[in-house]
């Protein structure tokens, strides 16, 4: 399977449906891949690469957001690095989370949590700590907006570690972008 860069596309939706969505906090883009990964029926290690892609793509996002000294956005970011990390191992891996999330069409705090402790015991020890760090700057530097861009910075290496655990579990840790 070749690996490959997400390609950002606009699609367009009424304002008021956005608004509100986002008023309900409702994650549009996330929202959308579920319901498009729903439809298509891949195979999970395509649905884990990808995770894996959108995964990167706000990693990168949050470096964008830290040099633009803005610590709420790259905390939010972060955050959605470890939860496509999450959804990508659970995918890969076959967990019984990925498949209760494809059923509900979405997936839920509970599922992500009990997906990073199972692969916590499964992958490497590391991955729920890792969550929690991630699960900390959501909390606390995007809803909170109590972090500044030191301590986000000072967590972001968790990030980076999940985020490499991620691409070896799924196996793709030695290819290029």
């Amino acid at each position: 399977m070749v690996y490959s860069r997400v390609l950002d596309t606009t699609i367009s939706i009424p304002r008021k449906l956005y608004e509100e969505a986002r008023r309900k906090g409702v994650d549009v883009e996330s929202r959308i891949v579920e319901i498009l990964l729903g439809e298509l029926g891949l195979d999970p290690r395509e649905e884990a690469i990808i995770h894996l892609e959108l995964a990167e793509k706000y990693f990168r996002e949050a470096r964008e957001y830290l040099a633009g000294n803005d610590p709420v956005q790259a905390s939010e970011k972060l955050y959605k690095v470890a939860e496509e990390c999450i959804k990508a191992m659970a995918k890969a891996l076959g967990l019984e989370e990925a498949e209760e999330a494809r059923s509900r069409g979405r997936w839920t705090l509970r599922l992500l949590d009990n997906a990073a402790q199972k692969l916590a015991r499964k992958v490497d020890q590391r991955i729920h700590d890792n969550w929690d760090h991630a699960y900390f700057l959501h909390t606390e530097g995007s809803h909170e907006a109590r972090l500044d861009v030191k301590q986000v910075e000072a967590r972001i290496k968790y990030i980076e570690e999940l985020l490499e655990t991620t691409k070896n579990t799924i196996g793709q840790g030695s290819k290029k972008q």
